[in-house]
């Protein structure tokens, strides 16, 4: 994998990924243009994982209509301000929908498929959990 990142102005950078789709990120967090770079690693956790149930629900033959993830995080009070804990919960709508199916998928993405999210579990606590909502 390759990407590029370039300072557009003050603590702004465009970032480029190396399938040409493109993001902006912002240091300034109170007029930023975008998502700060922690920000984006939690959208990217975020998205490996929902991606990761989908497909584990849409293979298992369920009905999933709706998938919304929300993050948690906590941040060290001193620099190094990495992330000690992170929390991702998801929302799952269907028809008739599997709980079973459900909370192996969640569990499948988090120690198996994600790489994202086992790669953050080496420096963080993850954690998941779900609901099935109506």
């Amino acid at each position: 994998m390759e990407a590029r990142v370039k300072w557009l102005d003050k603590l702004t950078f465009t970032g480029t990924s190396g399938s040409g789709h493109g993001i902006v990120m912002d240091g300034d967090r109170e007029n930023g243009f975008g998502p700060s770079p922690m920000e984006m690693l939690l959208l990217g956790v975020a998205g490996c994982s929902s991606i990761d149930v989908v497909h584990i629900l849409q293979k298992s033959r369920e009905n999933v209509l709706d998938v919304e993830t929300d993050i948690k995080a906590e941040r060290a009070e001193t620099d190094p301000k990495v992330f000690t804990k992170i929390h991702l919960h998801f929302k799952v709508r269907g028809e008739n929908l599997n709980e079973a199916k459900i909370e192996r998928a969640v569990h499948l993405s988090a120690e198996k498929y994600c790489s994202a999210s086992i790669m953050l579990a080496k420096a963080a606590e993850l954690t998941h959990s779900w609901e099935l909502l109506d």
